[in-house]
């Protein structure tokens, strides 16, 4: 079977915040398996930065890894512009930036640690897409997909902090759409719920408390649990010219728990 061209990422530089493991990790895959040549992967830890480059370089492929915290207005300015110049502009970027986080109900949740819950789980993702926009608006064009959850739009005991974060993704987004539209910038969001063979997976499943809302959640999902591949599948759809004119959207990827 031939690959359809509009699904060739041969002439694309792409940038994925948060690149180095999950949904990050199985996305870069998926766009150097579709022909991508030139791909910058951000993350915080070096040695998993170094294994993620190992991991999907290929002969062809120049494979680069920044090391930032992009919770740091700062570093993601600084990673944005190195990648910039490794790559020779950015014709999309993946935020796929996620934080540790437990769902706790709000009244177990001490009071000084409510805002660190919010910037951890939000505020990277906004960053990045804030340093990345000028390179996007002198070129005239470019793709910003952002991996934010279902916790937006369906409410569930244990996720106000992180229901919160991911609102302001959806609506940041959502409203760069409208901004950035006629700079041929397209901006769109997935918001899965649970997904397998994650960090965030194993921490869901390894409390009492959040164990018994997930396994509920878990026995919804008619489709199959989701993947990090059918979100990196997802991705490559909505960067690619298949999804030219597909800009403000937020699909849920989530195997049928919810139709929110």
């Amino acid at each position: 079977m031939t690959l359809d061209t509009r699904l060739d990422f041969t002439d694309r530089s792409v940038v994925i915040a948060g690149g180095t493991s999950g949904v990050g990790l199985a996305t870069a895959a998926a766009f150097v398996g579709a022909g991508c040549r030139r791909l910058v992967l951000i993350g915080r830890n070096q040695e998993r930065g170094k294994a993620a480059v190992d991991a999907v370089r290929t002969p062809d492929a120049q494979v680069e890894f920044l090391s930032a915290d992009l919770n740091e207005p700062e570093a993601a300015q600084e990673a944005a512009d190195e990648a910039a110049r490794l790559l020779d502009g950015i014709d999309v970027l993946v935020n796929s930036t996620v934080a540790p986080y437990q769902p706790t109900l709000l009244h177990d949740i001490p009071l000084a640690q409510l805002r660190a819950v919010l910037v951890e789980q939000a505020v990277g993702s906004l960053l990045m897409t804030r340093a990345v926009l000028p390179v996007m608006r002198a070129a005239g064009q470019g793709s910003i997909i952002s991996i934010a959850s279902d916790a937006a739009k369906v409410p569930t005991p244990g996720e106000t902090g992180i229901g919160a974060a991911m609102a302001a993704i959806v609506t940041f987004c959502r409203t760069l759409a409208l901004e950035a539209k006629n700079d041929g910038i397209r901006v769109n969001v997935l918001t899965p719920s649970l997904i397998a063979d994650t960090a965030s997976y194993d921490r869901a499943m390894s409390q009492e408390f959040s164990k018994k809302i997930f396994d509920r959640i878990v026995k919804r999902a008619g489709l199959g649990l989701t993947e990090p591949d059918d979100l990196a599948g997802t991705i490559l759809f909505l960067a690619s010219p298949l999804a030219q004119r597909i800009t403000g959207q937020v699909i849920s990827v989530n195997g049928g728990i919810s139709v929110a």
